[in-house]
């Protein structure tokens, strides 16, 4: 049965400054790299045939911190904008809670969490979807159905595209569903593709 494992890059720059980052190319924190070190511990058992990740510098940081610590190194790595984080446009770089004083709460988290509601001049979710989820059936997939095992470093968003597609999730219930950083979540799937499970690799993360 093949194996998909989903991972959040560990914390950035902006996260700790509780800023939108969006496709922004921030670096990881100190308690970022400590992430994908522990991440990369739970991962120890696990063999990966490919590796898929975004463009940005926080997703390619942990995915080669995770590499070294699992001792695969050599294997194929594949970059792509399909799944960059989405584009928070005109929030990028500013302060959530400020923006939350200026817009209200509620206006802030639905631009956050909602599926089709998009920020100031960026992406909403549903965007986010549109590119990622053609990208993972086009290439990601097709890894799966062979038997291979993939590993996939990204982002909050595009990760929450593919738990979405994944799991079967309603763009109503998508609303309440977060990715931790540094935690990394592994799928099995049957020789027809049927989801078998999918779970945290923590205990301490609530499970669906």
């Amino acid at each position: 049965m093949a194996q998909l494992t989903l991972l959040r890059h560990g914390q950035s720059t902006y996260n700790a400054e509780n800023r939108f980052t969006g496709v922004l190319d921030v670096p990881l924190t100190q308690l970022g790299i400590k992430e994908a070190h522990l991440a990369g511990q739970k991962l120890k058992s696990y063999h990966f045939d490919f590796a898929f990740t975004s463009m940005l510098i926080r997703a390619s940081q942990t995915l080669d911190i995770v590499l070294d610590e699992i001792n695969q190194n050599e294997i194929s790595i594949v970059k792509n904008k399909a799944l960059n984080e989405r584009h928070y446009g005109s929030l990028q770089g500013l302060n959530k809670a400020e923006m939350s004083t200026k817009y209200g709460e509620k206006q802030v988290e639905i631009w956050r969490r909602s599926f089709d509601i998009k920020p100031p001049d960026g992406e909403s979710l549903e965007d986010t979807f549109k590119r990622t989820i053609p990208f993972y059936c086009a290439e990601i997939e097709p890894q799966l159905r062979q038997n291979k095992n993939v590993l996939i470093v990204a982002h909050g968003n595009s990760l929450r595209a593919l738990t979405m597609y994944l799991e079967n999730i309603s763009a109503f219930d998508i609303v309440n569903i977060n990715i931790p950083t540094g935690i990394p979540k592994n799928y099995i799937f049957d020789s027809n593709m049927k989801l078998v499970s999918a779970k945290y690799l923590d205990s301490d993360v609530m499970q669906p």
